[in-house]
């Protein structure tokens, strides 16, 4: 049901806890799975990502969405960072069932708000990102199919 890398990222996940003073820090959630996942990106005065740290409340596939996510935009820049989209993360796991789809797309929407925090704090605006939503709700899945 599950490959070996999303059951490796949830056995033994990458890059959990909190940043203090992050440069941005996103939470979304998932009102009708329970899932939230908040991320926090320490970004240098070059608009790199240094470190990434992560904090989930949900399943197995929402930790393991969250660590892989945190492994694909560390050491990225803020552009980069935008590209990566659930898709990315479901593939760098070998892939999700379909009704754990959902956790991929809470990555994605975390690092996007995470990112807009930073912008925000820094009065900059990030050319292609828009303003996150908090909750992912199942219609919003459909859409990304």
């Amino acid at each position: 049901m599950y490959s070996e890398k999303v059951m490796d990222h949830f056995k033994n996940p990458r890059n959990v806890g909190e940043i203090e003073n992050a440069s941005g820090v996103g939470t979304v959630g998932n009102a009708k799975c329970g899932d939230i996942m908040r991320i926090f990106l320490d970004i240098d005065g070059d608009g790199v990502i240094q470190d990434v740290k992560f904090k989930t409340f949900g399943c197995g596939a929402a930790v393991a969405t969250s660590s892989m996510a945190t492994e694909l935009v560390k050491g990225k820049t803020v552009e980069e960072a935008l590209q990566v989209t659930n898709k990315a993360v479901m593939e760098a796991l070998d892939g999700l069932p379909p009704v754990k789809v959902h956790c991929s797309l809470l990555a994605e929407e975390a690092i996007h708000a995470a990112l807009w925090d930073y912008a925000e704090k820094n009065g900059i605006k990030i050319e292609g990102l828009e303003q996150p939503k908090n909750d992912i709700s199942e219609e919003d899945e459909e859409e990304d199919y």
